[in-house]
């Protein structure tokens, strides 16, 4: 991710960034799969679509991330608000 992304990124709303982090969920899902499958030819895609999904959870102000996240992420950052 360039520099430029990262700016966009901190000039998106909690809304924008829940909107992207769900894109990005979904988008790793699929390539796990396709992973799994022998679809992906780019491993590199899933090492940078994680490192994505950790700067928007960054970006998120503590306790949102939890009214946005798909119904599997509750816990997860549930385990994070409690460390």
């Amino acid at each position: 991710m360039k520099r430029d992304d990262i700016q966009k990124l901190k000039g998106k709303s909690n809304a924008e960034l829940g909107k992207d982090l769900v894109e990005s969920r979904e988008r790793l899902g699929t390539l796990i799969f396709d992973l799994a499958s022998g679809k992906v030819k780019n491993n590199s895609e899933i090492r940078e679509t994680k490192k994505r999904i950790a700067r928007i959870l960054s970006f998120l102000k503590p306790g949102s991330a939890t009214s946005i996240s798909p119904s599997g992420a509750d816990k997860e950052q549930e385990k994070i608000n409690h460390e």
